[in-house]
């Protein structure tokens, strides 16, 4: 496919064989894996040794359904379980387990929604910060738990888009779930919360139980991709507040086929009127096969530094210095092997540790460690 060097700036430590997943986390050594497609739910992984990491213990999935998301804070685990499509098995929601045994995953409680169930969540440990269906509206909406008592999570808080609300006789002005929360991450007391076509929204969430609207920016139209991560930039940069905004390439969703997906610096120092001053973005390689998904996807959601990890599915993993917001630059590259079977990686999540080691999950199989050299 490209002729650039495969990896530069990364050292490969590890890999495991596992089924292609949708998030990993890592915490106190062990690395735990949401899978894309059932019979594998969630899998916990024993990466201490990097060279050789370990399956310890595995959750199952019922057929039509999948686990793909995954939360780790202290001994409690949070999963999702979201309905596939046709043929659909069993309840969509949230699951808390307690994993104070690595290796026996207990459950603590199954909270249900309507629908499709959870897509993805954010959980600082108190609250988690979710994306349901709910009835009475259409697409999924932002929604707090909260899980002081892990065995009874609670609502206490839900936001969402005018127009969603149809069982309030809200007509939303799109088609379909176009306009849908699709990953909430909070930082403080604001939500930063991605809306698909809809771009993205800012909530205070100072008042857990009544979020309000700060800003909401969508550019989707004209660009083609849906909004898929807001990330907080959790320090200033030439004297501002910063987000780091990454697209999805969907090809089954895309709005036209001359740009790929790619990423954007958005200037928030005045938060409710939100500027975008950069991007950064890959050019479809000419030679790689039209059904081959390739542009952005997810960054790492805890920084260290002023280097952020991306995922660009058959582009690989690429690390980015936004130090000056108005002109991203990259400083590392790794093209992984892809999974058994298959041409080309689809590079879907990654997780950076403090000391500097990175977690990649292709979509398709496989989880890759890495360190900076």
């Amino acid at each position: 496919m490209a002729t650039e060097p495969p990896t530069q700036g990364l050292r490969l430590l590890g890999r495991i064989d596992i089924p292609g997943g949708g998030q990993v986390v890592v915490e106190d050594g062990y690395a735990y894996v949401g899978h894309m497609a059932p019979p594998r739910g969630t899998s916990i992984l024993d990466v201490r040794e990097p060279r050789s990491p370990r399956l310890v213990a595995t959750l199952g999935m019922p057929q039509g359904m999948h686990s793909h998301k995954v939360r780790v804070h202290g001994d409690l685990m949070l999963v999702n379980h979201e309905h596939l499509g046709p043929g659909r098995q069993g309840d969509g929601g949230l699951k808390v387990f307690d994993i104070s045994t690595r290796h026996a995953p207990r459950e603590l409680a199954f909270w249900r929604c309507a629908g499709k169930g959870v897509h993805r969540f954010d959980f600082d440990g108190r609250y988690a910060y979710l994306s349901p269906e709910v009835d009475g509206y259409v697409g999924n909406i932002v929604m707090i738990l909260d899980l002081a008592e892990p065995t009874r999570p609670r609502e206490v808080g839900r936001w969402w888009l005018p127009g969603q609300w149809t069982a309030g006789r809200e007509e939303p002005t799109w088609q379909g779930r176009a306009h849908r929360t699709h990953h909430p991450l909070r930082h403080g007391d604001r939500l930063y919360v991605s809306y698909w076509h809809g771009g993205f929204v800012i909530l205070d969430i100072g008042d857990l139980s009544r979020p309000k609207l700060l800003a909401h920016l969508d550019w989707s139209p004209p660009y083609p991709s849906p909004t898929h991560t807001v990330l907080r930039i959790p320090w200033p940069l030439h004297g501002g507040d910063w987000l780091f905004v990454a697209d999805e390439e969907v090809i089954s969703e895309r709005l036209h086929d001359r740009t790929p997906a790619f990423v954007w610096m958005v200037d928030a120092t005045e938060e409710t009127r939100p500027v975008p001053v950069s991007t950064y973005l890959l050019p479809r390689p000419a030679d790689l096969p039209p059904h081959v998904t390739f542009g952005a996807h997810q960054p790492q959601e805890r920084l260290y530094d002023n280097r952020v990890a991306v995922t660009w599915f058959a582009g690989g993993l690429r690390v980015l210095d936004f130090g000056n917001p108005y002109r991203l630059a990259e400083i590392a590259r790794h093209l992984p092997q892809p999974a058994p079977g298959h041409a080309y990686p689809q590079s879907n999540d990654v997780y950076v540790t403090p000391d500097g080691r990175l977690y990649l999950l292709d979509r398709l199989g496989g989880l890759e460690i890495l360190e900076y050299v």
